[in-house]
């Protein structure tokens, strides 16, 4: 069945897939036959424990987890020379994205082939995202403020809530350390790319703080050039450069009031202006262009938190969190605003090899988009109230987490998701995972009461069971996680269907799909020299036409190497995908692609570190999405002080 949904932050809905086909497991580990398993991996795996808090939203060790979980950290983000927070994520296993032109346009990402609605995101613990189309603005998250990031990959919503079906990715900018810690950096890049940022950190008696401000901006380059637009014999080009400027800034402050006792609030903003190429009608001669339109996302968050321990055996976590998302155009006009509202309880009790959590949690969204010459003012909001309650046990060789939410959502009423995950040591070096969830998300408040809108539209859910085996020792890592996802009720766009208020179409509950595959990475470290790779073989289908969803591919990975020698870190790392469809009918194909990409950094001083990069070494021409093109070849050089 042929679906729509809109691609860009605008109010009218936009021609895009939704398609998907079952892949057998055992089809997919036969193209995995050529491919040994040292040979795939993700970063090394750290020397000392590292902690985690998105899996079940508490602190724990990573070793207890059963989930699959990733950690990107400061020094990863700045290696990778990366001017998004997407192309960051793009190399981690099991994502994908797709951006229409350069960095500020609009840009999607997919876990284990989930659409982007379906990725529940968080800034510092603020919930972020746009009750329009729906998912993070990735676009206007600053990649400068952000310090760490942690993934989890598979349904949470017995922990989160809605929207978590394909994953859960959370962002931290940085925490004040004992003393003080002033920095400044500046980088420059093709495309007239030019950075600049400077910040302090640092902790003095009971108060820690972390400041930070950084300004960015590219000339861009032509994201839809002539050959590249469709139908040529209009002789249509939009020749001019798709540049964007960003500033950004962020203040964590916290005050440890006593031993047991904390304050933490956060503030970030964010603004993000990006030349973009409108849609254009061919149906007019000559063709009617809005040149030199402009769009500006902004996002702003904010959370309030006071965490207690009360005894060694109870603990408490209190939040208030709101967010604002604003995305607007010029001139031709269009804007629409997205606030969030958060509260959280979270109670804790610790019984030796037992954790038990209880959390009531309401959330608050509003959707006020400005009317124009087509459409009228929509205005309007809801909420949710939910109990969450989980169970934690580690103890010798075996973990365990089970956890039950029901949510109450003002205007669909009850929902009930639950999870349960095991992980067994089959040896010291060697851990067997298996897990089951379901999850849900509820339309956005533009799909239920737009134009566009229907009353009859019901909340998307999906079932998930997944299986992993994990190898770590000496320096050496491998895993495989194999996944079967099953999602109802998706809310699309038809163009024709009963009950449409609009003569255009509307969104409506039209398809099936089956997100499967398997995820296999691995590391090792050989002296100097640290190997990693990730490969996933997916098959997301739409699970009544049997068609691949649009712009995913059936295989995509990395392959790196880190090369430490003469006081520099020398990195090379492929990328590779295979061909995508761009259309749900999967008639219209972006070829696959590999790109290499090389990077270089030192210490030129005890304080001055330097990082060069050249992204995309054979200029290779290849699309994220039909008719916009990528930047092609580009280098970066970045200096950093940091005062030791």
């Amino acid at each position: 069945m042929t679906s729509c949904v809109s691609l860009s932050r605008g109010c009218a809905p936009a021609r895009r897939s939704f398609a998907c086909l079952p892949l057998a497991l055992a089809s997919a580990f036969g193209g995995l036959a050529l491919i040994p398993l040292s040979a795939l991996a993700e970063d090394a795996a750290p020397a000392l424990p590292q902690t985690v808090v998105t899996a079940n939203r508490t602190p724990q060790p990573l070793s207890d987890l059963v989930g699959d979980v990733s950690i990107i950290d400061r020094e990863t983000i700045e290696r990778s020379g990366a001017t998004g927070v997407a192309d960051v994520l793009a190399r981690q296993p099991g994502i994908e994205i797709t951006r229409n032109g350069s960095v500020g346009n609009t840009t999607s990402l997919f876990i284990r082939g989930a659409e982007t609605r379906f990725t529940a995101v968080y800034l510092d613990g603020v919930r972020i995202d746009s009750q329009t189309t729906g998912g993070a603005g990735w676009e206007s998250i600053p990649l400068s403020q952000i310090d760490r990031i942690e993934v989890l990959r598979g349904p949470a919503a017995a922990v989160y809530g809605s929207d978590a079906i394909g994953g859960v990715i959370q962002l931290f900018t940085k925490r004040g350390e004992e003393g003080v810690s002033p920095y400044a950096g500046i980088g420059f890049g093709s495309h007239g790319l030019r950075k600049i940022e400077g910040g302090v950190s640092g902790r003095s008696g009971l108060l820690d703080y972390s400041f930070g401000v950084a300004h960015e901006e590219s000339k861009g380059f032509n994201v839809q050039p002539a050959d590249k637009r469709t139908p040529s014999k209009d002789g249509f080009a939009s020749p001019d450069r798709d540049g964007y400027r960003s500033t950004s800034g962020n203040l964590k402050l916290g005050l440890q009031i006593t031993p047991d006792q904390r304050l933490d609030a956060t503030l970030l903003q964010s603004n993000i202006e990006a030349g973009y190429d409108p849609s254009v009608s061919f149906r007019t001669k000559p063709p009617i262009l809005f040149k030199n339109d402009i769009s500006t996302n902004s996002l702003r968050t904010a959370g309030l938190t006071w965490s207690a321990k009360w005894n060694d055996i109870y603990s408490t976590r209190v939040q208030v969190t709101d967010s604002q998302s604003v995305y607007k155009t010029q001139p031709s006009f269009y804007r629409t605003e997205t606030n969030l509202r958060g509260y959280l309880f979270q109670n804790e009790f610790r019984f030796g090899p037992h954790l038990v959590t209880a959390t009531l949690e309401r959330r608050e969204d509003a959707l006020e988009n400005a009317p124009t010459t087509s459409t009228r003012l929509l205005s309007q909001d809801r909420s949710q109230n939910a109990l969450s309650l989980g169970y934690g046990f580690v103890q010798g060789p075996h973990s365990l987490q089970l956890h039950v939410r029901r949510d109450k959502d003002s205007e669909f009423g009850g929902k009930t998701t639950g999870s349960a995950a095991y992980g067994f040591a089959i040896l010291p070096s060697l851990r067997f995972t298996a897990s089951a969830g379901t999850a849900f998300r509820v339309p956005t408040l533009y799909q239920r009461f737009s134009e566009y809108g229907v009353a009859t539209l019901k909340p998307e859910d999906s079932r998930n069971v997944e299986l992993g085996l994990n190898y770590a020792k000496d320096g050496t890592t491998a895993g495989i996680v194999v996944y079967r996802n099953r999602v109802r009720n998706l809310v699309n766009f038809v163009g024709t269907a009963r009950g449409c208020a609009s003569a255009f179409g509307c969104y409506t509950n039209v398809n099936r799909a089956t997100l499967q595959g398997a995820t296999l990475s691995a590391s090792q470290r050989l002296g100097d020299v640290t190997l990693r790779a990730s490969l996933d073989v997916q098959d997301p289908k739409d699970a009544d036409t049997g068609n691949l969803l649009a712009r995913r591919a059936k295989r995509h990975g990395t392959l790196g190497a880190d090369w430490r020698v003469a006081g520099w870190t020398l990195g090379a790392e492929v990328q590779a995908s295979s061909q995508r469809f761009d259309d749900t009918a999967n008639t219209v194909k972006l070829g696959g692609y590999t790109v290499l990409n090389l990077s270089a950094s030192t210490q030129i001083t005890r304080d001055l570190n330097l990082i060069a990069r050249i992204d995309n070494v054979g200029d290779k021409d290849y699309q994220f999405a039909r008719l916009y093109a990528n930047g092609g070849r580009s280098a970066y050089l970045g200096l950093k002080w940091t005062p030791q």
